[in-house]
Parts: structure tokens; sequence; C-alpha cells
């Protein structure tokens, strides 16, 4: 139990998606205990919200198994350094947020030094390493889920889990389209094809040309009427020609869009929350792809499937995500009429229904709360 309400808490979030989701749960911790040491590793929402950057998490984030290699110095340096904050007893608390890999071996660090560990957004050890459920439960104390069938599977291996909702719905409300349109300088009667090739500069550099390229064929051949990137602020777009790139907030985009290509991951769901019908790409380093074909014991891969628990969306995985497969599918669900949209749109429905009500943060900083009481 934590004596005269200062806890110390250190937060970890390795990538943009996570400084996002985790900058919520600070700002809950915040609010509750005033006076508390939140120190992170993390990026600018989280600082922004009131944690101390101890370590930044620019240049950490990888996927995939080659691709990973080239960051395991700066991961080790940086276990290092974690490992002697929490055996110097630092902190009280520990939440990490997502980054599977490096995390599970931050939280065995924390769990030997004796500090309570809370995980929110739970590795998606369902999709193919079931087998380090256990390595997980043995190193926290709580575990957050934002999937509604997660709770079941870590269940089933005897793992305690908490379903807190997705993050994603805690966000303000989205704008309506007319709104996204007109912030954009989008005409109501233009179709849009919003193209999210995502936030890490390996996933930019694999999708972007057959994204490029099917974007332009559909232009040329009027399937639509403006292409819009939603951009990084650092990402490099080469040859957009006449496809427009958009730096900063994506959202407007998501709501403007009449259809989207996006990668797999949790573009997909924001694109599900907005209503708006997509095609799912994805590519890693070959050598990479061939390890998760072996490893993997899901059908699908993309979360907008695995939510509804059937296929909405069409995955172009790895050789499959070229510009031809890309435009073919891309094409009907442009057209809002089509069957194929028409059949996404009550499937995303299904999906938003699924994905929980808002209050993920507010539920963590309880299950947070829990841990410092003890």
């Amino acid at each position: 139990m934590i004596q005269g309400g200062t806890p110390r808490i250190f937060i970890s979030a390795g990538e943009p998606s996570g400084d996002l989701h985790a900058a919520g749960v600070v700002r809950g911790l915040r609010e509750r205990y005033p006076d508390a040491t939140i120190e992170a590793l993390g990026g600018p929402h989280m600082a922004e919200a009131g944690a101390t950057l101890r370590y930044r998490m620019e240049g950490l984030a990888a996927f995939g198994v080659v691709e990973v290699v080239t960051k395991i110095r700066a991961h080790y340096r940086l276990l290092q350094a974690l490992r002697k904050d929490f055996r110097a007893g630092r902190y009280d608390l520990v939440v990490l947020v997502d980054y599977p890999g490096f995390h599970i071996r931050v939280a065995e660090a924390a769990h030997a030094a004796g500090a309570k560990v809370l995980y929110y957004i739970a590795p998606q050890l369902w999709a193919w390493r079931p087998g380090r459920a256990r390595r997980l439960a043995a190193a926290v104390d709580r575990l957050a889920v934002v999937l509604p069938f997660e709770q079941s599977f870590f269940g089933q291996l005897g793992v305690r889990s908490d379903y807190v909702g997705h993050p994603l719905v805690d966000r303000e409300s989205w704008p309506t389209r007319e709104q996204a349109r007109t912030q954009l300088g989008i005409s109501a009667t233009s179709r849009v094809l919003g193209l999210f090739p995502g936030s890490r500069g390996q996933e930019i550099r694999r999708l972007w040309e057959p994204f490029r390229d099917a974007a332009l064929r559909l232009l040329r051949e009027h399937s639509c009427d403006r292409v819009l990137v939603a951009g990084t602020a650092s990402g490099t777009y080469p040859d957009p020609g006449p496809i427009e790139v958009l730096r900063g907030n994506a959202v407007p985009l998501f709501a403007a869009a009449d259809a989207a290509l996006a990668k797999s991951g949790t573009t997909t769901l924001e694109a599900a929350l907005a209503g708006t019908p997509m095609v799912v790409a994805y590519k890693v380093h070959p050598v990479s792809w061939a390890v998760f074909q072996r490893l993997r014991t899901v059908r699908w891969v993309s979360l907008v499937n695995l939510v509804a628990g059937r296929e909405v969306v069409p995955e172009m995985l790895q050789d499959r995500a070229s510009a031809d497969e890309l435009v073919a599918a891309v094409r009907p669900i442009l057209n809002p009429t089509d069957p194929l949209t028409l059949a996404q749109r009550e499937g995303l429905a299904l999906v938003r229904e699924r994905l929980g009500k808002a209050g993920a943060a507010t539920r963590v900083v309880a299950m947070a709360a829990d841990l410092l009481a003890q």
C-alpha cells in the first residue's frame, strides 16, 4: 500500500499509437493522484498529459522478425537502464501499454524487483504465440484487454484479465462527413479515397509504392476524384503526383473518405468507427512473413475481421499487396451502392457495437488504483 497518497508510477509506450492511448491513462492518474511521480518511456502525447519523459520512444518501433533485429541494441540498452531503475526501487507501479516482446521483458524485470505491474492492451499472443501467455501471466499483476474475444482467450490459459473496452472509443466524437469535408476542403460530391500506410518508417517504405500506384490508377480511370494520404510528420512519400499528403490529425480523413486503403492494425478499427469501407494490406520482410505463417493461429489478420468473427474487409497481405490486386479490391467499395460496400457497412456496424462503451482509460486507472492500494 502506498503511504501518503504519493505513488511513484512508471508508464511505458514504445510507439505512436501506444503514446496516444497511454496519454489518457496519464491524465486519469494525474487527476486521481495530483502529487504522484509519473515518469515514462513515451512521446509527445504522454508528455502533454502530464508525464515526465525519462526515456523517449523515438526510433524504437519495429514489426517483424527481421525488422526487430535492427533495433536490438537500442532495446537492450533501454532494458538495462530500466532494470537498474526497478532494482533501485524507483517505482511502486509499472504500467505497460501494448508494444509486445519488449514489454514482456520489462514486466519480468519490474516484477522481479517487487513493483506492481499492470499491462494495458495485451500482446496479441492469440495471433501467433499463445504459449507466451503463461510467461506474461507470471510477470503481471493485472491485465487490461481491449478486444472482446481476448478475455476468453486468456481465461482458457488460466490468465486473469479485465475487458476495459477499446481506447479508440474514448476519442472525442467523430466529425460528421460534412464537417470533415469542409475542414479538408472537399466538395460534397467528390469521391475520395483515403490512404493510410502506417506510422512506422518500415511500414511506409513497404506499402507506399503499391498504395500510390493503385491510387493513381483509380484516379486515371475516374473511380475516384481525389486521393488523400494520412501522412506522418516525418514520413516520406515519393512521387505522389496528384495525391495529396496530409500531415497531422488523420481523424477528418477517416470521416471524409468514401473508402480507405489501410495498413493492418489499429488503423482498421479507426476506419470501422468512422464507418468507412476499406481494403486492408500489410507487407513485411519475406523472412518475417515465413516465420509468421508458421506460427500464426488465427484465420484473419485485420482487427476488424477478428472482432467481427468473420470476413468483413478483404485482406491483401504480403505478395497480394500489389497495385493490381489493390485496385481490384478498392474499386467496388468506392461505389456507395455496390453490394460489397453495403455488406461492409453492415459488418462495420457490428464491429463498432462489439468494441464496447467509452471509458477504457478510466477503467485502467481504477485497476491501477487497486494495485496501489494493495
